[in-house]
């Protein structure tokens, strides 16, 4: 463990998360998804097998927070780097395109558009990145989440964790219609259902994840793959269960919840030996999040598939061969550029970061943080 506690396994683990959030979306935009009442083909099948134990991506990411941000603090610092990076992707991105001439959300047939505009300019409060939104809320809400999760007690805890569980998750689970409030985990209402589950568990620590984390995230796939696969063919019949079909793969599904949690700790008991090689995947965790920032920016997420899949099948062949190199060229050149890319990214911000900590402002900031240790 470095200095600065970043622990090489967990680095390890975000990386793999952010792969997994690249895999997901290149089978959506690849159409390798199943779909109820359409026919599957092998693609198809493999495909949501593969969606299957990639989907505890999105949770993974913010169980990691939690687990670790409830014995950590709130940097106002870290805040508003975590801004100007997204800042930094989403308008950058688009005055590139700009220039390219390509068209884009902001600009196109020769005019400008004020309302596209306004998504780079305002990423949070238009949800130009989804995750990108709630994480960053749910951020800013992490002093409060930590300063209850500490001064409650274990027992009190429990009771509204329980609480909101059943609400955000357990009905939803085995509910065969749609809910108004349920937004299927894409919001930061269930990001802080997760963080406080994993800041109980940082605090408390559970022997039953500890001991059986691997096998409960293999279960937990395979058995949101085997329910999906059973509402499809039930689909066929009837498309009474069209909704539910979809609910396998909702981010607060049970299984996907508990499938996040064994991958955690699946994780948390590999040990990386320190050297060179533990380095580098600090490294490249810290730059991780610049994928999902580079190829789900809104320019780009609808366009990037269908140019790098041309590139590597460009008869647009539908066989498993074809599929799996598809999805490993779009994974390998969307991961080397997006860590490239972030790469260049933080040497800009640590060069800004030095010349905006001799000024005024760079002075409070730095004073704030020191506050909240305290």
């Amino acid at each position: 463990m470095q200095k600065n506690g970043r622990m090489a396994n967990i680095e390890l683990l975000r990386i793999l998360a952010m792969v997994m959030v690249v895999v997901m979306h290149f089978l959506y935009y690849s159409g390798s998804l199943m779909e109820a009442g359409v026919a599957a083909g092998s693609r198809k099948i493999i495909g949501t097998l593969i969606e299957a134990f990639c989907l505890v991506a999105v949770n993974t990411y913010v169980f990691i927070s939690g687990y670790f941000g409830v014995k950590s603090n709130f940097k106002i610092s870290k805040a508003a780097a975590l801004l100007c990076q997204i800042w930094f992707y989403s308008i950058l991105i688009f005055l590139a395109l700009f220039a390219l001439g390509v068209p884009t959300n902001g600009y196109g047939e020769g005019n400008l558009n004020i309302y596209g505009l306004a998504s780079y300019l305002f990423p949070i409060e238009t949800e130009h990145y989804w995750f990108a939104t709630a994480y960053f809320m749910l951020y800013l809400l992490t002093p409060v989440l930590g300063t209850a999760v500490k001064n409650m007690s274990k027992r009190r805890l429990q009771i509204t964790l329980g609480g909101l569980l059943i609400l955000f998750c357990g009905i939803k689970s085995f509910s065969p219609i749609e809910f108004v409030v349920d937004n299927y985990g894409y919001d930061f209402a269930w990001f802080i259902c997760v963080y406080l589950v994993a800041a109980y568990l940082g605090l408390y620590g559970s022997k039953f994840f500890e001991k059986k984390g691997w096998m409960i995230y293999g279960l937990s796939a395979l058995g949101s793959f085997l329910l999906q696969l059973l509402l499809w063919a039930v689909c066929q019949k009837s498309s009474s269960f069209a909704y539910y079909f979809t609910v396998p793969f909702h981010y607060n599904f049970i299984l996907c919840l508990t499938g996040a949690i064994g991958l955690f700790y699946g994780f948390l008991q590999i040990r990386i030996k320190e050297g060179r090689l533990s380095q580098i995947i600090r490294k490249l965790g810290t730059l991780s999040f610049g994928i999902y920032l580079l190829h789900e920016h809104i320019d780009l997420r609808g366009i990037w598939y269908e140019f790098l899949g041309k590139v590597v099948n460009p008869g647009r062949n539908q066989g498993l061969p074809y599929f799996f190199a598809e999805l490993f060229f779009c994974l390998f050149i969307l991961f080397g550029a997006g860590i490239l890319i972030d790469w260049m990214r933080s040497l800009l911000f640590a060069a800004a970061g030095n010349a905006l900590g001799k000024t005024p402002l760079g002075k409070k900031i730095r004073e704030l943080d020191e506050e909240g240790r305290i």
